[in-house]
């Protein structure tokens, strides 16, 4: 059974990845394992992100005042 990471954790990673990078004396080797990691790292936020943003919906009024779901990603949505 594939172990299940959470986003938080995959965020925290790749935080973690970055900041080695940007602050450490790595060798070339160090340097691309922590790429590649926060790579596989950011990707599945990516994942998560998208799955979690096609489950909202919105609530919103009609003019005669009933109420209505819809997707938050729908293209007709206007801004307010």
């Amino acid at each position: 059974m594939a172990k299940t990471v959470r986003f938080e954790d995959d965020l925290q990673q790749l935080e973690r990845c970055v900041n080695q990078l940007e602050d450490a004396e790595l060798s070339l080797e160090e340097a691309l394992k922590l790429y590649e990691a926060g790579v596989k790292c950011a990707e599945r936020c990516r994942k998560a992100l998208a799955r979690a943003e096609s489950r909202l919906e919105l609530l919103d009024r009609q003019d005669d005042g009933q109420l209505i779901c819809r997707p938050a990603t729908d293209p007709d949505e206007e801004l307010r």
